[in-house]
């Protein structure tokens, strides 16, 4: 079986999200709003801040996170050379376990981005 690892676990955590949505729709509205103010185009692109975050999934080791940011920088525009570079900048921060959780980050990112 191929394994994904942006809408496999996208698609895994949806059901789970919405039901704790449905129980606390305040706290989820207020994170999308500082969602899309930290996100938003400003001094840093939003490509640059997605690959930032990408980073920062991968060091934290956050599946869920990595798969949210791999689309969000596929869909602001960021090219495969941008995520490998980020990508190794996470590395370089973590060592090991970024080298398991960067390739998920990779794939998934070209998962988003050859559809």
């Amino acid at each position: 079986m191929d394994h994904t690892h942006g809408k496999d676990v996208q698609d895994a955590l949806a059901p789970l999200s919405r039901a704790l949505r449905a129980e606390i729709p305040e706290v989820y509205e207020n994170f999308v709003g500082l969602h899309r103010a930290a996100l938003k185009d400003g001094t840093l692109p939003t490509t640059t801040k997605e690959l930032i975050a990408l980073a920062i999934a991968v060091v934290e080791r956050w599946d869920g996170c990595i798969a949210s940011h791999a689309r969000g920088a596929a869909r602001a525009g960021a090219t495969r050379e941008q995520v490998a570079e980020a990508i190794g900048v996470a590395i370089l921060m973590a060592g090991g376990p970024a080298t398991v959780y960067g390739p998920r980050a990779y794939s998934a990112f070209c998962e988003f981005l050859d559809t």
